[in-house]
């Protein structure tokens, strides 16, 4: 999902309450327009219109679950750092980009700074599946990979839907 980065004029007009609904909605999505409204001191009409505001805005750009896979099916969560060849232009990394956006194994993509270019959270069925996916990342010249890293998560000590 594509979110709407807001403009410096639609920053400027949060205001105190907006933060509040904001901090709220964080820590829990399903809390309850009464409830939010009374948490920020306001009537439950105003505030559903804020949120609604806060939604068009893009700043609220959507409601999620966290969700324990392992207790779904057997999984491996992975971070994956690559890296692009140098000269590997912008038609590599849109290519690249658009096959991450579509893989359903592919939970988060970050352009990053730094040695790598991307910093990847994927989740596998093991380790074999995760190199299956990889050589064919490699295998495709389209994506001008140069190197690939990853690390295994070992435990989650803290997640939150905050991006």
């Amino acid at each position: 999902m594509r979110r709407h980065a807001p403009s410096a004029h639609e920053s400027a007009n949060l205001d105190r309450i907006d933060h509040a609904i904001l901090d709220v909605l964080r820590r829990d999505g399903r809390v309850t327009y009464q409830r939010l409204s009374e948490l920020v001191n306001l009537t439950p009409r105003p505030c559903l219109e804020r949120v609604r505001k806060l939604e068009k805005m893009g700043v609220i750009a959507g409601y999620g679950a966290l969700i324990d896979m392992r207790r779904v099916a057997p999984c491996l969560t992975l971070f994956v750092q690559v890296a692009l060849s140098n000269q590997s232009g912008r038609a590599a990394q849109t290519a690249f980009e658009a096959a991450l956006a579509s893989a359903p194994w592919v939970l988060d993509v970050y352009l990053v700074s730094g040695q790598f270019d991307y910093l990847i959270r994927m989740e596998c069925r093991d380790m074999h599946h995760y190199r299956e996916l990889t050589e064919t990342w490699l295998d495709n010249a389209r994506f001008h990979i140069d190197k690939i890293a990853s690390s295994p998560e070992l435990a989650a000590i803290k997640q939150t839907l905050a991006f």
